[in-house]
């Protein structure tokens, strides 16, 4: 998956490709596989400190396993997510720009071997999750608000305001967003002169003129205002 995440542009990926060669059994070393950690990466938010990534590459003529870490070509696929940087404590890490979040996968690879061969090895993909909590779009996100709209109906007319202040609809459609605990919500319905208050419908019933309603978290609510002649 990748989400809603566009954050700052850091560039592509750096890539530092190098063949390995150790003589022995009369061939060249061939790389058959590469393994990289951490397998799976999760920033609690943007801004988090870098991750360590290393690769590790395993041989034959002779067999071996060993770092490979600066050797290899780092590639993700989402390069407006993730920057790779090189030097300071560590080789390969792994920085999220600020402001971004999403999901995005890594690999490591490298040439097969030395004697001349094309084949690229590449390493099963690390997923890198970015965090966001304070952006319900980003993953690790939370919607804590809902949406209480009213609609004013009927042949009459009048206004409905709230308390906690935030709608005031004068006959015409209107919502507004409630983050508890400011979400329980008092409506008090005035008709206009000429006019009568015939009730709250839907979200809200009841034939009174002031009706109370919770508005949930990540929710919708909707309350119709009749108004009669």
């Amino acid at each position: 998956m990748k989400s809603r995440y566009i954050g700052l542009g850091m560039g592509a990926v750096i890539a530092l490709g190098a063949a390995l060669s150790l003589s022995g059994c009369g061939h060249d070393q061939k790389l058959v596989s590469i393994s990289v950690t951490p397998t799976t990466v999760t920033y609690p938010a943007p801004d988090s400190l870098p991750a360590d990534f290393r690769a590790y590459g395993t041989y034959i003529h002779p067999p071996e396993t060993t770092d490979i870490t600066a050797q290899v070509t780092w590639t993700t696929d989402v390069t407006e997510l993730l920057n790779f940087s090189y030097g300071g404590p560590s080789v390969g890490e792994e920085v999220a720009p600020n402001d971004a979040c999403g999901i995005a996968q890594v690999w490591a690879t490298a040439p097969e071997g030395t004697g001349g061969s094309l084949n690229i090895i590449v390493s099963p993909p690390t997923q890198v999750t970015v965090q966001d909590t304070t952006n319900p779009l980003c993953p690790g996100g939370s919607n804590s608000t809902g949406e209480l709209v009213v609609t004013p109906a009927g042949p009459g007319t009048g206004t409905v305001t709230s308390s906690p202040a935030g709608i005031d609809c004068p006959g015409t459609a209107c919502g507004f967003v409630f983050t508890p605990p400011n979400n329980v919500v008092t409506l008090t319905a005035v008709a206009n002169p000429g006019s009568t208050f015939g009730g709250f419908t839907e979200g809200c019933t009841t034939s009174s003129t002031v009706c109370t309603v919770t508005v949930p978290a990540g929710g919708l609510v909707d309350v119709i205002a009749t108004f009669n002649q």
